[in-house]
């Protein structure tokens, strides 16, 4: 068995290690452990303290001296339990402090494409209900590959519609997007830059195919100013 797994499952290298000698020696006494573990008489038995404070060890007398042993293995499953059980208990007040801190960070720096699958998929929460998206880019389409049919068809179940402006030159290419109205606006106003507006966020979005970023701004003014902005080209684009 590997000192690894059980430092996993929360020991110490020296608990670790005191647990594995236990398992393998059966009831012993402190100097077998030392000598099986090199490790000092004294951290023996500070360590196999911890160890039964945890319900991993256990002792048993026999002529005035403690014989230590290994508990169950599965003694590790209900540390987990119990692990598992304090988080829940605690899970409604921190989530409660993650909120406040949330509402604090009004803007947010994404790279690459894992980046922007993160800023996508904020947009699939309940809340939204419709994606607006200013100068739209087929490049979206080649970085993030198979990725939007997923996209869509989960925003299509969800029912968050969306309209999207692209340049002309788009039209050409006979990009479909589902659950969406779509207009064009002239190849002059083509940009790398997209613009999605969704609840009381705007993400600018630079589809590069080296360096892909976004900067999602979460402030209610500046998403109702895009809206804005969105539904005066809106007005302008066919």
């Amino acid at each position: 068995m590997e000192i690894a797994v059980l430092k996993e499952a929360g020991l110490t290298n020296n608990e670790a290690s005191i647990y594995k000698a236990l398992l393998e020696l059966g009831p012993s006494l402190a100097g077998q452990i030392s000598r099986k573990t090199g490790l000092h008489r004294r951290t023996v038995y500070d360590v196999v303290e911890m160890l039964i404070k945890k319900g991993l060890v256990g002792y048993i007398l026999k002529n005035n001296r403690k014989l230590f042993e290994a508990s169950s293995p599965e003694r590790f499953l209900d540390i987990l339990k119990e692990k598992q059980n304090s988080i829940n208990e605690f899970l409604p007040q921190m989530m409660s402090m993650y909120g406040k801190t949330q509402e604090k960070q009004e803007t947010n720096f994404y790279k690459g494409r894992l980046g922007l699958k993160t800023v996508l998929e904020d947009q699939l929460q309940k809340e939204t209900k419709e994606i607006l998206i200013l100068g739209a880019s087929p490049l979206a389409y080649e970085i993030l590959e198979f990725y939007f049919k997923w996209f869509d068809k989960k925003r299509k179940a969800r029912k968050i519609k969306s309209r999207i402006i692209f340049n002309k030159d788009n039209k050409k290419k006979k990009i479909k997007v589902p659950y969406s109205n779509i207009k064009y606006l002239p190849q002059k106003y083509s940009s790398p830059l997209a613009v999605n507006v969704y609840r009381d966020k705007v993400a600018i979005i630079l589809w590069s195919k080296d360096n892909p970023i976004a900067i999602v701004i979460k402030n209610k003014e500046i998403s109702e100013g895009y809206k804005k902005y969105f539904e005066l080209m809106w007005r302008f684009a066919k």
